[in-house]
């Protein structure tokens, strides 16, 4: 890139305003005969900007931006975009970029706003990732919110990472994510650190909070967060014992046993974004483990019984899983209002067993899997049936494995095998074009 040629350049800048810029970033912006911003990032440089350069606010407009820059470029103007901090960080620089290409965009951050904080905090930020609930209001969070939550995004990162960096804004502020922390089971597990106006006269911080002390505190806005996990993950992702389930009391049930749930789940093969339905939940175990071992996909699951609903939902509750959602109905209930599925668990059909096949096998993704459970002469024969009939038209290959196993039991000193009731796993699977 000639230094003659029309350019956008990008220029990163904090709240110190032009003090804090470089020396490159002063000239660029003193040349420019269009400057592009929000308001309150103009405002900080418009008595070093040219008298005859054209100001534009971006406030609420950023998808005309590119065209203003197109435009100025066409000319032979110089153009220069203010963004907060890097602007490669969450910033605009990827989305202009994107629209004017790499030859025609020139980028001069400033540090970071994590940057800052973290040196606030006096905390290394090597490890840490990085999200964002900086848009519209997204509501409180509540356990088993679908992926269109405003929240739902940093949630999911909070459960993959022990520590991360949140750009919030005056809704989704610090206090509302201390709230989800609680609803999501972190209250005894995580702590805040809170950074607020950085590089203003007025700039304060909060170090290491609890989540109960940060829920119901006014933060001074803007503000960044660190929330850092205190615990190391109380469960695995895949084989928990069936004991470890909240269960239908005093009888046991509904629950399907860690023999066939393992096979059932190495059948369905997850990728970690897959889609999943669960139908049938039961106590929830195979939703929910299909949820851990897909962390950046999602579990619906549905399950007519109310009580059973209510069981799923605490063991999601009480294992920590915030990309599954549970609805109370049968199937079909619902099911057109969830994305299509890269694999379905049915464990329960409740009846109509053969339109529910169909089905899930005609909204199913290619290459996705389904897996049935049965314990019944009656539903394997039902399901093998209807397999036959329909795989020609839905190019589905399918097979079946019938699992018996044996625990131990105590008898005396000794152990003798005790022998569990047989269980048939069908498996379809869908040819991909």
């Amino acid at each position: 890139m000639k230094p003659c040629d029309p350019v956008c350049t990008i220029v990163g800048i904090l709240d110190d305003g032009w003090a804090g810029l470089s020396a490159a970033a002063h000239k660029r912006l003193a040349a420019a005969s269009l400057v592009v911003g929000v308001d309150r990032a103009l405002a900080l440089v418009r008595p070093y900007l040219a008298a005859d350069a054209e100001v534009r606010d971006m406030d609420g407009a950023l998808t005309q931006s590119p065209a203003w820059v197109e435009a100025a470029l066409a000319v032979g103007c110089r153009v220069a975009v203010l963004a907060t901090g890097d602007p490669l960080c969450h910033g605009i620089a990827g989305y202009l970029i994107g629209k004017l290409g790499t030859d025609r965009v020139e980028v001069l951050p400033a540090p970071s706003t994590m940057q800052i904080a973290m040196a606030r905090f006096k905390k290394s930020w090597q490890d840490v990732a990085i999200a964002s609930c900086h848009g519209k209001d997204a509501g409180e969070w509540v356990v088993g919110a679908t992926p269109d939550h405003g929240l739902y995004p940093l949630m999911r990162a909070i459960a993959l990472n022990r520590r991360v960096f949140a750009f919030t804004g005056p809704d989704n502020n610090p206090a509302r994510l201390a709230r989800a922390l609680i609803a999501a089971g972190y209250g005894e597990d995580a702590k805040l650190s809170v950074a607020c106006r950085l590089l203003l006269p007025d700039e304060t911080g909060y170090i290491d909070l609890a989540p109960a002390d940060a829920a119901h505190t006014t933060f001074p806005e803007p503000s960044v967060v660190l929330v850092e996990r205190t615990d190391d993950g109380h469960f695995p992702a895949f084989g928990l014992d069936d004991a470890e389930y909240f269960q239908r009391s005093p009888e046991k049930g509904l629950i399907t046993k860690q023999e066939a749930r393992a096979l059932s789940l190495a059948k369905l093969r997850l990728k970690p974004d897959a889609v999943v339905w669960d139908i049938g939940a039961g106590s929830g175990a195979v939703g929910l483990e299909c949820a851990r071992l897909a962390p950046r996909g999602h579990v619906w699951a549905i399950e007519k019984n109310a009580d059973d609903a209510a069981i799923a939902r605490a063991n999601a509750t009480r294992l920590r899983v915030g990309n599954y959602t549970l609805v109370e109905g049968k199937a079909p209930a619902f099911l057109d209002t969830w994305l299509d599925p890269d694999a379905v668990f049915i464990g329960g059909s409740g009846g109509g067993l053969v339109e529910l096949i169909k089905l899930v096998l005609g909204r199913l993704k290619p290459d996705g899997r389904l897996a049935m459970n049965f314990v019944t002469l009656e539903n394997l024969a039902t399901a093998t049936a209807a397999l036959r009939e329909i795989q020609a038209d839905l190019k589905v290959r399918w097979d079946a494995v019938q699992l018996q196993a044996s625990r131990s039991q105590p008898i005396l000193d000794m152990h003798r095998m005790a022998a569990q009731n047989p269980v048939w796993i069908v498996t379809a699977s869908k040819e991909a074009p």
